[in-house]
């Protein structure tokens, strides 16, 4: 009877905010910002993947040009299994690269970037390039003209491309010589399979190969997936059978297999050391098919063919796209209403082939490597936290789970330092292990990511079951975040810091303490794992609570809440603290109003950062950042102005990508802030009694599926 009276109180609150559950017309939605490539770019790249490996391709379809493409998206071929180290010949240790820092009292070791003596140099740079995530090869056409030479990619002419988001698949068509060629490619959804299918009859006159190619790792902290220089350091050795041929890489102790498949007999051949050549000697009604499985540990069940593969695809993005949430701007006349759709389309299609492993996933996810292929764990709230906002929790839950793997890891960070509980690593690797960073040792706000995760699953689930399952894990985040606090005897209060870096990274480590957004993130998570307690019957934690009831107050000036309380100086004029992340406006943005938060002073603070910051030197998630403080100040204009300001940082490309410079020209924490703000400006946030928060009040956004946050 609850349940239901729960029910019809929500269908009437809905009613009485003049809102109506209107059924979404799910494939228009998602088809209309289906993306389509007309000319050569190498920032229009398009991938193909299912979460755990992705194949990203020119606009042949396949990777034909990685050199044209290596400085755009690079066309990259990843897996969350693939990674690969260089032998430690100087057998060097992770502790040359720690130095003890006494702070409040205290000794603390943190891996940090030492520059002597050279010996903690080379630490240094051995555990931060190693591991790294492995460019797994590279699959592309070779087209003869009439000539005898290779087409270059002046020769690809008349190009029509499509990404199709409902079924995963991308379609290529452009001519040579003005006689036409077809690639369709496509992406298993369980396997790490790719299929191609080619048509032209070009095939029957022996002028189209299919060339695969293995690189050598570059070490390098952006690898593109095209160093063909290491010939000697590593091995590929085919084993050609019946239409297949089966090639094991050996790179040092990474060792992988690449299985292919073809439809019609055909001519293998080694070109040279790591460069084969598949070429189709006469294939049936000018098509041929290609099958490539990209091997680590897992074998592969059953070889199927592009039309098993295609229908696979389709099949699991339809299911994909019609569960969980969905927002259709489509009754929107405001131009700027169809670029967030898009941006909310694409970001949840390349979330999900970049971000929905088992592991948090790097910054550039399954494309190329950025900072050598690793995640940074507070950037996980960005590239997960919207799935359960949209309604599929359990790709959430997936990575969620990878903390349980390497939990001791962090247990014996925070031994080493003298602290409670597990410290969560911030550059780390698949097996947890940290790499040296004086920025990232000192980042303390991955620490409360677990908590807020775990809660939200809670909220989609709220069994005993998920509170047992993540229940030691949860308290042991809450111990280290109670042990770390510094007692000032003279205010009487817990000091976060000294000894930290916030989000806004720009702050010395040293003399930085009492962080806003921190303070606010501690004390919310902190009272949320005494709430867990609670639900489990158990007794609250003093400890926790001695925290919860005297941590230091949210540091404010002249009615404005400041970056940190040691820089009541950071919002002068010539300040050097406006740049970076304006992380002070994260205390009420993923937050709701805690820690004594007094909303009036937020909004001074947001109409202080907007007039001031730099935002030239920002990030891509900055902007659904301050677009949620906006949304939960119900400020709906302003939302949507941050989310579409104007800034470098800020551009959307044609695939979908959120570019930021030529480093990072993909980023995807800004895809997973773009749909964590529009989720938040639909619902709104618990403390809310109205939808659509976040829009200005004559926009009709229609939305169903989604959760509230916080």
């Amino acid at each position: 009877m609850k349940r239901v009276l729960l029910i019809i109180s929500g269908i009437l609150f809905l009613h009485q905010c003049g809102y109506t559950q209107a059924k979404i017309d799910r494939k228009s939605l998602v088809e209309r910002h289906n993306v389509h490539i007309s000319k050569v770019d190498s920032l229009s790249s398009l991938t193909v993947g299912n979460g755990n490996f992705a194949f990203t391709v020119d606009a042949t379809g396949m990777q034909s040009f990685p050199e044209a493409y290596a400085n755009g998206v690079p066309l990259g071929t990843e897996s969350v299994w693939g990674w690969h180290s260089f032998p430690n010949i100087e057998n060097l240790k992770i502790e040359e690269a720690q130095k003890i820092y006494e702070l409040e009292g205290r000794k603390i070791s943190y891996t940090v970037q030492p520059k002597e003596p050279e010996r903690a140099k080379k630490a240094v740079e051995y555990f931060r390039i190693n591991p790294h995530r492995l460019q797994l090869g590279n699959i592309g056409l070779e087209i003869k003209k009439k000539d005898g030479s290779l087409a270059t990619l002046n020769d690809i002419k008349n190009i029509n491309q499509e990404l199709d988001l409902w079924t995963g698949i991308i379609t290529s068509s452009f001519t040579v010589e003005e006689v036409p060629v077809k690639v369709s490619t496509a992406c298993d959804q369980q396997e790490d399979v790719l299929a191609f299918r080619i048509e032209s009859s070009l095939l029957n006159e022996k002028r189209i190969s299919i060339r695969i190619r293995f690189p050598y790792p570059t070490g390098q902290f952006k690898d593109v997936g095209n160093n063909w220089n290491s010939n000697v350091a590593h091995s590929s050795v085919a084993s050609p059978g019946q239409n297949s041929a089966l090639i094991k890489r050996v790179l040092d102790n990474s060792i992988y297999k690449v299985s292919l498949y073809w439809s019609d007999r055909s001519a293998f051949e080694e070109k040279e050391k790591h460069y084969f050549l598949i070429t189709p000697q006469s294939p049936k009604n000018n098509s041929y098919e290609l099958t490539c499985f990209f091997e680590g540990k897992k074998a592969l069940s059953i070889v199927t063919g592009f039309k098993a593969i295609s229908k696979n695809s389709a099949e699991a993005w339809k299911k994909f796209w019609q569960s969980g949430g969905a927002v259709d701007f489509s009754a929107v006349k405001d131009p700027r209403a169809f670029e967030i759709e898009r941006r909310v389309v694409l970001s949840q299609y390349l979330t999900k082939i970049q971000c929905s492993s088992n592991y948090p996933p790097q910054e550039t996810g399954l494309t190329y490597n950025s900072w050598y292929g690793k995640p940074h764990l507070e950037m996980h709230w960005w590239h997960a936290v919207h799935y359960a906002q949209w309604g599929r929790p359990e790709l959430m839950e997936k990575s969620l789970d990878w903390y349980f793997k390497v939990a001791e890891k962090a247990k014996l960070i925070a031994k080493r330092q003298g602290f409670d509980g597990l410290r969560w690593q911030k550059m780390t690797d698949n097996e947890g292990d940290e790499s040296p960073s004086s920025v990232g040792a000192f980042l303390i706000w991955q620490q409360p990511h677990f908590i807020y995760m775990a809660e939200m699953l809670y909220r989609s689930k709220p069994t005993k079951e998920i509170l047992n399952k993540y229940k030691d894990l949860l308290f042991a985040t809450a111990d280290f975040m109670a042990s770390f606090p510094s007692y000032d005897p003279k205010t009487k209060k817990y000091n976060l810091g000294k000894g930290l870096i916030p989000a806004q990274e720009c702050f010395d480590a040293v003399s930085t303490f009492n962080p806003t957004y921190e303070l606010a993130y501690w004390s919310w998570a902190l009272q949320k794992a005494q709430e867990w307690k609670k639900r489990l019957g158990l007794p609250r934690n003093k400890k926790w609570d001695e925290i919860i009831n005297n941590l230091a107050p949210l540091p404010q000036l002249n009615n404005v809440y400041l970056a940190t309380e040691s820089t009541p100086d950071c919002y002068e004029p010539n300040s050097k603290y406006l740049t970076d992340h304006p992380a002070v406006l994260g205390a009420y943005s993923s937050l709701p109003a805690v820690h004594g938060l007094n909303t009036t002073i937020m909004k001074n603070t947001l109409d202080t950062v907007w007039k001031i910051w730099k935002w030239n030197d920002t990030w891509g998630w900055d902007f659904p950042l301050t677009a949620m403080t906006a949304a939960r100040l119900h400020l709906g204009e302003k939302a949507v102005d941050a989310l579409l300001m104007p800034i470098k940082t800020n551009t959307y490309l044609i695939n979908g990508h959120n570019y930021q410079d030529e480093r990072l020209t993909i980023y995807l924490p800004g895809n997973g802030g773009v749909l964590n703000a529009v989720a938040l400006m639909c619902t709104g946030a618990d403390a809310d009694k109205e939808i659509n928060i976040g829009f200005p009040k004559d926009w009709k956004v229609k939305w169903e599926g989604l959760k509230k946050m916080f």
